[in-house]
Order: structure tokens, then C-alpha cells, then sequence
């Protein structure tokens, strides 16, 4: 029987150590159109699935402009407003990235939204500033988003530094980084709240968490596939008697809303905003570099050069065209990929699907507040599972890095010992300047820095790689791990 087709990353290695950036086949040739990346799935499933999706990111899209809005002086009303503004920009920049067009989008199931990476920055920028506050960080978006699509075709030729032993180490990092995430929902998600951490909410996200593993255990096809779809419904459910489901946000909700163009404003140029957006693109583009490497081996693609540039094209423009609308900078959403590895359903129509009901959700308010009506703690007993999927898929990777060999066994100890300061010591880096924190405060961005810079002094610098290493770290029969199954 002749053996099925591969498909090469473009960090594979060759005879001489060095990868072969020109081995990736072109995304239109008709191998590639075979994979289950490009299915589609009949119409149930595909917006059954697509709003999985939907769910495990929503509270990650309406976060940010939660805390920016009050920050810098906005009503309910208005902060209400930006939420909206932000899941229909979400979703426009997650079908960038899914359909694509010309050489914009990896066509991945990759979703985007709003980036937290950005929060801090821009409530500097725009504290009790009010409109003018919301019109400045819009324009120093607008500016670094320009500039990181003009800046993402060099930019993705990083992925030669990027072999297993850095992306196992970065795809570990981003699932231990985001189960903070998911403990702070299920005590709740406000920690000036009453109830924060109350028995309450830990039982209710412990529940939900047995729930999805139960479904994931008993059911078989579709229906496990959307295990966690379903262990949200049955855990919102049974949070309604317990008293921890809020209606007020439907009953508060508009039938219809546009997000009318420049509702705060004309965007306004700053110099000094535009410089701390600059560096907060920056770490978004790593961000999702690693996030589009992790995802590729998850789905047996391997994410190459022009995949990468794709990406990150689509995520810029994205971002450049969010403020029209008055969303904020999109990147990628990591607790998805955790979602892909879980259910293995890895069509990107599934995710354009998902795109395209984050853009119903910001025209419909009250349909928005539908998906709302999940109570965070409930969300977080999830979250466990999909942030835990993604830690798992590093330590897959991991796995084939070869860490005998050489110094890659203390690459990985240096790189995940300093990406996780920012969680296991929130206020490690507290005496540096506000700029830098924006770096410092990623244990993704911190943790991916120092595996590349150590891959780069121990693995390249000084001495030529040794071919039977690099081989057998960089091997085809590691290249689709999801086939390796």
C-alpha cells in the first residue's frame, strides 16, 4: 500500500543541519486540498462546532473591553457598546485567517479576538481620558498594525529558529499560562466580588469539569466531539437553581447594534501610544507564530513559511481594520488550539463557521447575551480541560525534541523556568518600566525569547549542527502528530 502523503514543515532539516525552506508544497495543489484542514462538515455540525468555539473564547473577546472601557471613562452603556464592537471584529479577523484571500490567512482553524497582551498599555494610554483616550489607543493601532503587515514577511522567517525543542517548550508555556485563566474563572472571574472563591463556585466549576470528562468518556462521534458545548449547556443549566446565572444581561440587550464606524471619534496620532502599541504588535506576532506552529502539528499541516506570513498578515490587517469599527488589536486565541486538540475536528470551516457567529453575536446584542449567560465559573471547570490539551500537545512535541542531545534538556529548563515568573510571581518584574512589561508580563513572549536566543547559541552558533540530531529531532515521522496516533 504506498504511504500517505506528508506534509513538510519548513524547519525540516536537511544534510547539512539547515532547514529546507522551500519544501512546503503550495497550499492550492491538490494534495493539500484532501486534508481534513479543508473538510466540510455537514451544516448541524459545522455551526454545532463552530459555536463551541464561540464559547470557549467569548469571555476571552468581552474581557478586554471590559476593563478598558471604565478605565478610561466610559459608561455602562458604552463599555457595553465596545464589547459588541469587539466580538464582530473578532470575527472578521478570525475569517481572515480561516478563508484567507491573495497571500492573507493561514488557513488554519485559527481563531482570533481581542488581545490581552494590549490591555495593559492601553488603559496607560487612555485612563480618564474619556473619548479622546479611546481615539488615541485607536490610532496607535491603526499605525502598528500597518506596520506589522508591512513588517510580517520578514518577520516569518523566524520559523527557521522555531524546532521542536523551541516549540514544545512555547506550546507548553502558552497551556500552563492560560490555566490561570480558567482557575480565576471558576472562583468566579471578579476578585473584588463577594463570592470570589466561595465553595459555590469551585463546586459549580468542579461539576462542570466531571461533566465534560463523563461526556468525553460515554459519548462516541459528533457527540463527544462537542463534549464540551455540551458540558457548558448541562453545567449553565444546573447553575440556574444554584443562583450563580445572570439574565440581566438579555434583558439589558438591544435587539439590534452596529458597530456605526469611529463612534468614539476621528482616531487621534500620539507618538508615545503608538510606540507601546509597536512593541505590544510585536509580541503578538511571536504570540501567534508559536500559536500557528502549535496549531499546525496539532492538525498534521505543519505550519511552514508562507503559512506563517499568511498569518500574521491576517492578523495585522485584522487589527489595522478593527479600530473602524471600534474593536481593539486581534491576535491569536490559544484556549482554541486546546479545543482542536481536544475534539480533532480539524476543519478551518468549522472555525470560519465560529467567525461567522462572533459577527452575528456584535450585530445582535441579545443574541450575544445568549452566550453570555454562561456563568464564569462554569466556563473555567472547561477551561481546565482545553488550557490542559494545549500544555499536553507541548509535551507531545517535547517528546521528539531529542532532549539528550546536547544542551536542548536545559533550553527547555531556562526557557519554561522564565516564562513561568509572570505566573507564579505576578509582581517579579514590578520596579521595571511600564514599557517593558509588556514583554515581561508574557511568560509566552519571555519563555519563547529565551528558547529561541538558547537554540540559537547552543544549537547554531560556533559549531555545526551535528546531522544525526537534527534528524532525528526533525524527522518526517514526527512531522504530523496527529497521524503518529
Amino acid at each position: 500500500m504506498a504511504a500517505k502523503p506528508r506534509f513538510r514543515n519548513d524547519a525540516v532539516a536537511g544534510s547539512d543541519g539547515q532547514p529546507h525552506l522551500d519544501a512546503a508544497p503550495d497550499p492550492a495543489s491538490p494534495d493539500r486540498k484532501h486534508h481534513p484542514v479543508d473538510e466540510t462538515l455537514p451544516p448541524l455540525k459545522m455551526f454545532t462546532s463552530g459555536l463551541q468555539h464561540v464559547a470557549a473564547m467569548y469571555a476571552g473577546v468581552v474581557a478586554p473591553p471590559m476593563i478598558v472601557g471604565p478605565a478610561v471613562g466610559l459608561t455602562a452603556k458604552e463599555t457595553a457598546f465596545l464589547m459588541g464592537a469587539s466580538l464582530f471584529t473578532a470575527g472578521i479577523a478570525t475569517l481572515l485567517q480561516t478563508l484567507g484571500f491573495w497571500r492573507i490567512g493561514a488557513r488554519l482553524p485559527f481563531v482570533n479576538g481581542v488581545s490581552f497582551a494590549g490591555v495593559t498599555p492601553m488603559v496607560a494610554i487612555g485612563k480618564d481620558r474619556g473619548h479622546d483616550g479611546i481615539a488615541v489607543i485607536f490610532g496607535a493601532i491603526i499605525v502598528a498594525s500597518l506596520r506589522g503587515f508591512l513588517l510580517a514577511p520578514y518577520f516569518c522567517k523566524l520559523v527557521r529558529f522555531f524546532p521542536p525543542v523551541v516549540t514544545g517548550t512555547v506550546i507548553t508555556l502558552i497551556g500552563v499560562s492560560l490555566l490561570p485563566v480558567a482557575f480565576n474563572w471558576s472562583q468566579g472571574g471578579n476578585a473584588t466580588a463577594a463570592d470570589y472563591g466561595s465553595t459555590t463556585n469551585i463546586t459549580m466549576a468542579a461539576v462542570t469539569l466531571a461533566i465534560v470528562l463523563a461526556l468525553r468518556k460515554l459519548l462516541r462521534g459528533f457527540l463527544q466531539q462537542i463534549a464540551i458545548l455540551l458540558g457548558l449547556v448541562v453545567g449553565t443549566l444546573i447553575a440556574i437553581p444554584v443562583g450563580i446565572t445572570d439574565f440581566g444581561a438579555i434583558k439589558d440587550a438591544d435587539l439590534i447594534g452596529f458597530p456605526t464606524p469611529f463612534h468614539f471619534g476621528a482616531p487621534q496620532f500620539e507618538i508615545a501610544a503608538i510606540v507601546s502599541m509597536s512593541i505590544v504588535m510585536l509580541v503578538c506576532m511571536t504570540e501567534s507564530t508559536a500559536d500557528m506552529l502549535a496549531l499546525g502539528r496539532i492538525v498534521g499541516r505543519p505550519a511552514d513559511e508562507r503559512t506563517i506570513e499568511g498569518g500574521l498578515r491576517a492578523d495585522t490587517l485584522g487589527s489595522a481594520v478593527s479600530p473602524l469599527f471600534n474593536g481593539f488589536m486581534c491576535s491569536a486565541f490559544a484556549q482554541n488550539i486546546g479545543l482542536v486538540a481536544m475534539t480533532k475536528v480539524r476543519s478551518r470551516f468549522v472555525v470560519a463557521a465560529g467567525g461567522g457567529i462572533l459577527i452575528v453575536l456584535g450585530l445582535v446584542p441579545v443574541a450575544a447575551s445568549v452566550i453570555a449567560l454562561v456563568p464564569l465559573p462554569v466556563l473555567g471547570g472547561a477551561g481546565i480541560v482545553l488550557f490542559g490539551s494545549v500544555a499536553a500537545s507541548g509535551i507531545q512535541t517535547l517528546a521528539t525534541a531529542a532532549l539528550e542531545t546536547g544542551e536542548n534538556a536545559l533550553i527547555v529548563a531556562a526557557a519554561v523556568g522564565i516564562g513561568l515568573i509572570p505566573i507564579a510571581a505576578p509582581e517579579f518584574y514590578h520596579s521595571f518600566p511600564k514599557d517593558l512589561l509588556v514583554v515581561l508580563d508574557s511568560g509566552i513572549s519571555t519563555g519563547c525569547v529565551v528558547a529561541i536566543v538558547l537554540n540559537l547559541a547552543f544549537n547554531h552558533l560556533g559549531k555545526k549542527p551535528d546531522p544525526e540530531p537534527s534528524d532525528r529531532e526533525q524527522s518526517p515521522a514526527v512531522a504530523d502528530p496527529v497521524a503518529a496516533h
